[in-house]
């Protein structure tokens, strides 16, 4: 080995640790926040500066945790949330996908469809609550029913948008080499409606966390929102922060899931490379 071969050898061992470094740094970067707020809310609390019944310090709301997780019943709460969050966007994102990619390809179905959806887009899921009690009761259709109405229109919305501003040029140059009908919508119109799919999808999966712990207060026996109005009733604060908290975590993680999903299914696009 030459001088020359050694020199690049050692230099590019000596750039190996700098880039684990910094991909340490790129990964704790974004939880620097949170821990800094956690650390102020301990000082604060453990200084008396804040009031236990209004706000309990971290280690008591870890306590509760560990206590409701020993015992299973954290468990059982979270599966039944998790369920009824999964069903709920599966049911919603679906019918936004199929109908978002009906009114954004044919014009026919956008003059039928689009206005009608348009006019129950305002409606906010959460004043359907009295209607869709007298629909399906109390049961888990009712609470169902509000996370897929919830979800459908950002789906929905996002994915008539992708298709519609689908680059024109790019179908025009397709059609010249003499792709047409499914293999153009298959291999240019979708993968171009692609981008604005997703982030209709990641929004959500956002919003999915926020309608469930409102459905879950209509008469539910089991979920982190029923554990958590639970709480409130008997004043357990810090039960209550578990609660927000996994909500918090779990929005989170969908979001990871999401983002996962985009770079899987856009690595061809050097945005989300």
């Amino acid at each position: 080995m030459n001088s020359a071969a050694i020199a690049n050898t050692l230099a590019a061992a000596g750039r190996a640790p700098s880039r684990a470094w910094a991909r340490v740094r790129s990964a704790l970067a974004p939880w620097l926040l949170p821990i800094v707020l956690l650390l102020a809310w301990e000082v604060s609390a453990r200084a008396g500066w804040l009031s236990s019944r209004i706000l309990p310090e971290p280690l008591a709301v870890a306590t509760a945790f560990w206590t409701l997780a020993a015992s299973g019943e954290l468990w059982e709460h979270l599966s039944t949330s998790l369920w009824r969050a999964a069903s709920g966007f599966a049911v919603g994102a679906g019918l936004g996908l199929a109908l978002g990619l009906l009114t954004g390809s044919f014009r026919q179905a956008e003059t039928l469809l689009d206005t009608t959806l348009q006019m129950v887009r305002n409606i906010p899921a959460l004043a359907l609550i009295p209607l869709v009690i007298l629909w399906f009761g109390i049961d888990e259709t009712a609470k169902l029913f509000l996370l897929a109405v919830g979800v459908f229109f950002p789906v929905y919305l996002n994915t008539f948008h992708g298709i519609r501003a689908t680059d024109a040029g790019l179908i025009e140059m397709a059609k010249s080499y003499g792709l047409k009908g499914w293999p153009l919508y298959r291999d240019v119109i979708l993968p171009g409606a692609l981008p604005s799919i997703l982030v209709g999808v990641r929004f959500s999966l956002g919003l999915v966390w926020v309608l469930l712990i409102v459905a879950e207060t209509i008469s539910a026996q089991a979920g982190i929102g029923y554990m958590t109005m639970n709480a409130r009733e008997f004043l357990q604060t810090d039960v209550v922060l578990v609660g927000i908290l996994l909500y918090a975590i779990l929005g989170k993680l969908a979001d990871l899931v999401a983002r996962a999903l985009e770079r899987r299914l856009l690595r061809w696009n050097p945005a989300y490379s």
